[in-house]
């Protein structure tokens, strides 16, 4: 089934169908009118076309509709025409002032309409007691009036209805479009900072043992073939840490769905860190006091990279002798800090993508991210992050 199929009809159709409708009830009444009650030629007729005509006004100009249905309703009574009522005439156009949100105008017209045909029933029943106002007449005017102004705002609510509920759907869309997007960037922020922090520690370590290798060639053969076999494990950590991320690219599913996975590694594994940095000469300690649940799947992995880029940082930058890596929680707040006594950053602040992402970490879990030199000498990370954060 095609959208043209169940496409609504054009609304110059629906006000022709509606002038029609009006200039038949009007026509059929005029017909049935008894002989002798007034004229029921054809200018009548073309009274009842005329009053229905008006109708298509109902869109463009709905008050000029209303007040010019109300003139040609006493004009084809001060005519002579046959009854038809003073209401009767006026239905369409008061309940098309009501749909357009025109209701005080159809109100204030059929109210007016009403008061001049109780006053004329009352003058003319001295003249012709047969014209007398009856109660029954008095209720059809007041019904007729009241129903076709409740269907115009019917009409009007629902369709306003409709409209407010498909605009909702579409911010809806919007925002969750927009939401997707988000997740997909930090998605793509979060592989980035994993294969930046990755890819930079073991290269960091290839690099520092190439460079013994290549010193100890000739002059120590075993402390060559020693540095090149941390080469190799360095690259092949490297390769596996690509496999894995790779793997999460291709595999289907939404783009937030990495983001749920749970963390390949923690402090538990901060061992396969410091084995590299304590062959490459630097004394190394760690004390981590960190019982086992007491972080959360997010806190544990954000841990580990920070340990990870600092330790490169200090393999890369620092020329240190010793390096201390402290964890510990208290009070629901990991506290994790990794201090060398290298040379430091001297006057001018830490930078480059390694420092960006370890504060971008720590702050995306709510937590905190120093790193800044040392009194006496070398440089200090330190990272303040919630055990486990909210949401």
């Amino acid at each position: 089934m095609t959208s043209s199929a169940t496409a609504p009809p054009s609304p110059w159709v629906t006000d022709v169908v509606l002038a029609l409708a009006s200039t038949l009830v009007v026509a059929v009444v005029i017909a049935a009118e008894p002989a002798g009650e007034g004229d029921t030629g054809p200018a009548a007729y073309l009274f009842a076309v005329g009053l229905g005509a008006l109708v298509l006004l109902r869109r463009p100009a709905p008050r000029t509709m209303l007040v010019l249905t109300f003139l040609g309703v006493c004009a084809y009574y001060a005519l002579g025409f046959a009854p038809i009522g003073m209401v009767l005439p006026a239905v369409a156009a008061l309940y098309s002032a009501a749909e357009r949100g025109r209701t005080g105008w159809a109100v204030g017209t059929g109210a007016v309409l009403i008061g001049v045909a109780t006053y004329f029933r009352v003058t003319d029943a001295d003249v012709d007691p047969s014209a007398a106002l009856t109660a029954y007449d008095l209720v059809t005017n007041v019904a007729l009036t009241a129903a076709a102004v409740a269907l115009g705002v019917a009409v009007r609510l629902a369709r306003e209805a409709r409209e407010r509920s498909a605009l909702l759907r579409e911010l809806t869309a919007a925002q969750e479009a927009h939401a997707a997007q988000e997740r997909l960037q930090a998605e793509r922020l979060r592989i980035a900072r994993d294969l930046h922090d990755t890819v930079g520690h073991h290269l960091s370590v290839v690099a520092l043992h190439a460079g013994v290798a290549d010193e100890a060639v000739g002059r120590d053969d075993d402390a060559a073939r020693g540095a090149l076999a941390r080469v190799r494990e360095a690259t092949s950590g490297t390769l596996d840490e690509l496999r894995a991320t790779v793997k999460v690219l291709r595999e289907p599913g939404p783009p937030d769905a990495a983001l749920r996975r749970p963390a390949v590694t923690g402090l538990r594994g901060v061992d396969t860190l410091l084995d590299p940095a304590r062959a490459a000469g630097l004394d190394v300690e760690a004390h981590l006091d960190v019982p086992p649940g007491a972080l959360s799947d997010a806190v544990d992995a954000a841990a580990f990279r920070i340990v990870q880029e600092a330790l490169t940082n200090v393999v890369r930058h620092a020329g240190a002798r010793r390096v201390r890596v402290g964890a510990t929680v208290a009070d629901g707040v990991l506290r994790l800090s990794v201090t060398d006594d290298g040379r430091g950053a001297g006057p001018h602040a830490p930078t480059g993508a390694g420092i960006a992402g370890m504060r971008e970490r720590a702050g995306l879990l709510g937590g905190t991210f120093s790193a800044r030199d040392v009194p006496g000498g070398g440089f200090a990370v330190v990272a303040e992050l919630p055990a486990h954060p909210p949401g």
